[in-house]
């Protein structure tokens, strides 16, 4: 698959754009690159930010060779009507939507389709997606798909029965660590620090913390026993986690996002 290639951005939201400029980044000409977008001043912003194409959504996928179905979940079967017709017959489809299976995406449109869970880090990128891909998809298209979506970061691939998993792990995970930011924001306060201070110093300590994750060549356990000195400061806030029973609480967190990945199908 040359660099020539055309793809079809179906949906221009925060994940759109952010595709669209992995799209460029990896090599692909933006002069290749169209967008569909209901919103003009959305589809006229992208276009002069990246220098890109729009078309409506029918001629669009008549020239794609790569469609990307960036749009809402409840949204999904609508589009796929919209555009069963009209799809370059050689195009594979890359869906974006969670909890959408690839036979649901087949049972209305024939082309192969590539699967993917990204998350919102995909914005800076430095985000986390998973890609499973469906039958008929070439060798071609998933290096294409696994090279571009390596410009947003990092990409592995699953069996797509292990996908809400990755939903309720990767997808919904930075708003368990946002939640989490929070709440340690709001616990700094409570023992009397400023909220400029408390969000300053929660902030440093979890971007730190991630780095040293990414770099040490550590695992976490130990990353978090190095820091624990017994009947220390450390081993006090940790043992209160433990006694509010926090695995078990992430963990009924983690299977409720995948029951509703699951009911979204």
């Amino acid at each position: 698959m040359s660099q020539q290639i055309r793809v079809g951005v179906i949906g221009a939201g925060v994940m759109g754009e952010a595709l669209i400029s992995a799209l460029i980044s990896s090599g692909v000409a933006a002069n290749c690159v169209t967008i569909s977008e209901k919103r003009a001043d959305r589809q006229n912003e992208l276009i002069a930010l990246y220098g890109i194409n729009s078309d409506d959504l029918q001629t669009n996928v008549t020239s794609a060779d790569v469609v990307l179905l960036v749009v809402k979940p409840q949204d999904m079967a609508g589009v796929l009507d919209d555009i069963r017709d009209a799809i370059n017959p050689q195009a594979v489809i890359v869906s974006f939507a969670a909890g959408k299976r690839i036979d649901f995406i087949s049972a209305r449109v024939q082309n192969p389709v590539i699967r993917v869970m990204p998350n919102t880090a995909t914005i800076v990128g430095a985000g986390m997606a998973a890609i499973s891909v469906g039958a008929g998809v070439s060798g071609v298209q998933r290096e294409f798909v696994t090279k571009f979506l390596a410009a947003t970061g990092t990409v592995i691939e699953v069996p797509e029965d292990l996908q809400d998993a990755v939903t309720a792990t990767s997808g919904s995970g930075p708003a368990y660590f946002f939640r989490f930011v929070e709440a340690m924001v709001a616990g700094a306060q409570e023992l009397g620090l400023s909220l400029e201070d408390a969000t300053t110093l929660t902030n440093q300590t979890i971007i730190g913390a991630a780095k040293l994750l990414e770099t040490s060549g550590k695992s976490a356990t130990t990353l978090r026993e190095n820091v624990t000195s017994p009947n220390g400061t450390t081993a006090a806030a940790l043992h209160s986690f433990e006694s509010s029973e926090l695995s078990m609480i992430v963990a009924k967190a983690m299977k409720a996002a995948r029951d509703r990945s699951q009911e979204l199908a």
